[in-house]
């Protein structure tokens, strides 16, 4: 920890002048200097630095504080990083004495590996560079799609190259660890290595201060996955970082908005065609980590996402992202492309002034989330408008005090034939938590109704742990079959039976038995490892008459009750749980354990993130994790829980590949490559 008093001598020597004049055109305006705010766009400036109270302040966004708020808030940096920034520009040396010699140990290992880490990545992009170059078939790929060296240059992409091994030729000692850990290169099983990006173009990913953190590479023929990002590292966490946002930041100020989309190609075609203001998420849903990198970037953010029902999902997921930082002086629109499209195609067809046009009709936040949820139910019924009430009250709980909340409220009062009063006082009956699931047939509320033709929308994102809800993991439970062979009270083991829509059985004392009926005192006890919740609607209950964990919460239990599970796992296990429904949480659980090394509930909850979903998740599980007795082979849990999710996934992609007809040689392939796969997961005991 630095000292305070430290940070005051630093502040007292450094001039905030001097700090913001490095990135801020500044002129005399009196006793301070103004300056167009970097935070936000405007075209006159309200933005001032003072020379005698050494901060700045923007009259138009708030933005406010030190040179080392400054530096932290316009680079991306953190705390100790801006402040050893600023030490080093004086001449300054930062104390180390209150830190223990295994923290100063630890803070020097980290520093020399994500050095090392840089060095291996800079590497490899010169090589990409050096085979991109020498590869026609790659260069007549990139031409293909509209694309000039120019701005393969700008974006600095690469090719991989086909050699499994081409690595080799870059690093003497293949064997060298670090190549694994920065996500290059992958180890199998039985130790032979490979390099992970083969016959791919490949997308160097940049910070916010433009360091390599990682590569995106998309494969030119047939083959899965289309698009393979580098795993996590301890520089590269996909749902904190934005493709393009480096290479975009200019463009961001100048158009005065970003624009957000779901892919690699869209960005850099974008900007082929002009149009550079655009970054991507990195092959996840849209986190609250981004929104506020967004919203550092710009003041108006637009998500551009197609205009099928995958990307109205993703469009409703970063809706809810965006919620809880909400506030009067920033738009967020949504732009929905036609199905058939996604915004690279539409602008290499239509042209750059036709996506601009669509940009301009863009939905905004607030009639995009009022029209999704009114397409939910039958607002011509009393019982519809209360089910859509019902569920959102929680999102409406989400968003700040503002007069937008107001706004919305009142929006929302008239869709369900309210008085702004009638509102306002059944927001207050029963305050709702945010994000809380919605009620749904069979949870001991009234069902949804539906128009003729109109569809339900995607589920909604929300669980109740504890009192805190995540939209990490759905209330859908009934979707999946019950994972593991979970120990009964009597010690016994048993398998899980095929799940049927409506009536999932538990087997055991206390058993949640067909339709949403609760058997018992209100307890769900699986056995030692089980998870114990109480039966009411208070804070740290479970809503509704459905109370058997979701997935994503019992596989979170099983790692933190066996957090050894952690050091065996791979890049192929985390494939897997890629491929699972809404298991980020899980996800971040694994890194989070194998990047810091912490294995208790405890340590993991120091390592994480205090303000992140999977810190409070830890919270809320805490005390019944530690509760929790061991079970006899939880190594065997976990394996039979990641072969029912890849049982799953590949249930789901078949199903949708026999929808559409299986019209393609290529769809019919895949089905078959499917087929196979299951009855290989069938003869292990999955069904």
């Amino acid at each position: 920890m630095i000292p305070e008093s430290f940070i005051q001598d630093l502040l007292a020597r450094v001039d905030v002048v001097d700090i913001v004049g490095r990135y801020v055109q500044l002129r005399k305006g009196g006793a301070n200097l103004l300056g167009l705010c970097p935070f936000h766009n405007e075209k006159s400036p309200s933005f001032t630095v003072s020379p005698t109270k050494q901060f700045y302040h923007c009259f138009g966004c708030g933005a406010h504080g030190s040179a080392i708020t400054f530096l932290m808030e316009h680079t991306g940096t953190s705390f100790p990083e801006a402040v050893r920034t600023l030490a080093a520009s004086v001449g300054m040396t930062v104390p180390e004495e209150n830190r223990s010699p295994r923290q100063q140990q630890e803070s020097a290992r980290r520093k020399a590996e994500e050095s090392r880490h840089t060095q291996v990545l800079d590497a490899a992009q010169a090589h990409y560079l050096k085979q991109l170059r020498a590869s026609p078939a790659a260069i007549r790929y990139l031409k293909q799609r509209g694309l000039t060296g120019e701005i393969a240059a700008h974006f600095g992409l690469g090719w991989s190259g086909t050699d499994r091994h081409g690595l080799s030729h870059v690093f003497p000692s293949y064997e060298d660890p670090v190549l694994v850990e920065s996500g290059l290169v992958i180890e199998s099983e039985d130790g032979r290595r490979y390099d992970r990006f083969r016959e791919r173009i490949m997308f160097p990913i940049r910070n916010a201060r433009g360091s390599l953190i990682g590569f995106g590479g998309r494969i030119i023929g047939k083959g899965e996955p289309k698009y393979l990002n580098s795993p996590e590292t301890p520089l590269f966490s996909k749902g904190h970082e934005l493709y393009g946002l480096w290479e975009a930041r200019q463009a961001i100020r100048q158009e005065g908005q970003v624009i957000v989309v779901e892919g690699y190609m869209d960005v850099v075609g974008l900007a082929q065609q002009g149009i550079a203001n655009a970054v991507a998420t990195l092959g996840t849903a849209t986190t609250p980590d981004h929104v506020k990198k967004l919203l550092r970037a710009s003041d108006k953010v637009i998500f551009s996402f197609d205009g099928d029902g995958a990307g109205r999902r993703a469009a409703w997921r970063a809706l809810q992202a965006c919620l809880p930082v909400l506030r009067d002086d920033i738009a967020i629109r949504f732009l929905f492309l036609p199905s058939e499209h996604d915004p690279d195609s539409y602008v290499r067809e239509l042209g750059a002034e036709a996506f601009r046009a669509c940009l301009g009709d863009a939905v905004a936040l607030s009639r995009f989330l009022l029209d999704e949820l009114a397409s939910r139910h039958n607002m011509d019924e009393a019982e519809g408008r209360a089910s859509c009430l019902h569920e959102a009250k929680p999102l409406l709980a989400s968003i700040p005090e503002c007069a937008l909340r107001v706004q919305i409220e009142r929006e929302m009062a008239k869709l369900v034939q309210l008085t702004p009063e009638e509102m306002a006082q059944v927001l207050a009956q029963q305050p709702a938590k945010p994000f809380a699931p919605a009620s749904r047939p069979g949870e001991g509320a009234p069902a949804a109704s539906h128009g003729p033709g109109q569809d339900a929308g995607p589920p909604d994102m929300g669980y109740d742990f504890g009192g805190h809800d995540f939209h990490d993991i759905p209330a859908e439970e009934s979707e999946y079959p019950e994972y593991g062979h979970f120990p009964s009270q009597d010690g016994d083991s048993g398998s899980a039976g095929a799940a049927q829509p409506g009536r999932q059985q538990w087997k055991g004392k206390g058993d949640w038995k067909g339709k949403g009926d609760w058997k018992g005192k209100g307890d769900w006890k699986g056995g030692k490892g089980g998870w114990k919740g109480r039966r009411d609607d208070d804070v740290g209950g479970f809503e509704g008459r459905r109370t058997m964990p979701s997935l994503a919460k019992r596989l979170l239990g099983l790692l933190l009750a066996h957090p050894e599970l952690v050091d065996s796992m791979g890049d192929q296990q985390l494939e897997v749980i890629d491929h699972g429904p809404h298991l980020g949480l899980v996800r971040d659980l694994i890194m989070l354990a194998q990047s810091s090394g912490a294995r208790h509930v405890g340590a993991l909850l120091e390592a994480a993130d205090p303000d992140s979903d999977l810190a409070t998740v830890l919270k809320g599980l805490r005390a019944d994790i530690l509760s929790q007795e061991d079970l006899p082979d939880p190594q065997t849990e976990w394996d039979d829980a990641l072969r029912r999710i890849e049982f799953d996934a590949a249930r789901t992609e078949m199903a949708k590949l026999a929808a559409g007809g299986l019209a393609t040689e290529e769809g019919r392939k895949r089905y078959l490559e499917l087929s196979s796969r299951m009855n290989v997961l069938k003869g292990a005991g999955i069904r």
